[in-house]
């Protein structure tokens, strides 16, 4: 596949009166590819929405290369401007114009067909409320129509900054449902978010970025498995006889109040095995996988992340990576 958009050791600071600069990008890395929903994760104050920033050219990076639909940006982003839409942070609107106006003005401004506000109305679940004027809009219906705005040139990226901002549970659903119907018609989207499970059903790729550096990169399940510790609940009669005869066969256990937790497991029929071999019957086996919310947490904690190279591991390594909860960074 081709890359759609890419991001090599992108720095940005911001000059502060006190306590001198702050940093707020330290060697980003980014890569986007064609066909790809991608998910663009971090905390808050992460550098997530500085770095959509500085693509667009909304702020001007201190070094980096960046590059989108094959253009330098943001020098010639003019040049491919008819072939992505981008929402960044929360839009403003005029609230007298009606959702419909607001579209029709930025389709006439961009040279846009009439014809799409209709279609981008529809697409975000606004055809009934077009005609309102956007100050009696909600947030999530400002957000939506933001959506629209973006949708207007039928792009074929699309860069979409906390889109599900101020959506209920249902239109967060709806999200969802628009950006599966995108991607299935060929469209590439960057998504940012901090609703982690919306993520992990919606992506099928992941970035995620950490004090103004990439902790991890690849498929979601290639993350994922990164962090696979091989972790089985297991219940049995006698929890503190199952682990002492488990801990004596070299795996780890943590008793629990009416389970055990065993990591390092490779094969469940075998734990079982030993558990039966001394009258330890076992009730429940069940794995215990990460999913992206634990995995964002562990890599985003306290501790300062640092940058794995495209090799696969950081200098002084043969390009190895222990994929586990000390991994810097997972690359799929």
């Amino acid at each position: 596949m081709s890359a759609v958009i890419e991001i090599e050791g992108l720095r940005k600071s911001f000059r502060r009166l006190r306590h001198g600069d702050r940093v707020a990008l330290d060697g980003f890395d980014l890569l986007v590819e064609a066909g790809q929903v991608h998910g663009f994760l971090g905390p808050n104050g992460s550098g997530k929405t500085t770095t959509l920033r500085a693509l667009l050219g909304l702020v001007r990076a201190d070094a980096g290369r960046m590059t989108v639909l094959g253009q330098p940006a943001p020098r010639l982003l003019r040049a491919v401007s008819n072939r992505f839409g981008a929402i960044v942070e929360s839009p403003q609107f005029f609230g007298n114009f009606t959702g419909r106006k607001t579209l029709q003005l930025l389709a006439t401004a961009g040279g846009v067909p009439a014809v799409r506000v209709d279609e981008a109305l529809e697409r975000v679940g606004l055809r009934d409320r077009g005609d309102d004027r956007v100050k009696a809009y909600s947030l999530g219906m400002k957000q939506r129509l933001a959506v629209a705005s973006a949708l207007l040139k039928q792009p074929e990226l699309l860069i979409l900054d906390e889109p599900a901002n101020g959506l209920d549970p249902a239109g967060i659903r709806e999200m969802r449902d628009m950006m599966r119907a995108l991607a299935a018609d060929g469209v590439t989207v960057l998504v940012s978010s901090h609703i982690l499970a919306e993520i992990e059903l919606i992506c099928d790729h992941v970035t995620i970025i950490s004090r103004g550096r990439r902790v991890a990169a690849g498929t979601v399940r290639a993350v994922l498995a990164g962090f696979d510790h091989g972790d089985y609940l297991v219940r049995v009669a006698e929890p503190a006889r199952a682990a002492e005869v488990v801990e004596a066969a070299g795996l780890r256990v943590v008793i629990h109040d009416d389970h055990l937790v065993v990591s390092g497991v490779d094969d469940p029929a075998r734990l079982s095995e030993l558990l039966g071999g001394h009258d330890l019957w076992v009730r429940e086996l069940t794995p215990l996988t990460p999913d992206l919310e634990s995995v964002f947490l562990e890599l985003t904690g306290a501790r300062v992340p640092r940058q794995v190279d495209d090799a696969g591991g950081p200098p002084g390594t043969d390009g190895h990576v222990e994929l586990g909860p000390t991994t810097p960074e997972v690359t799929a």
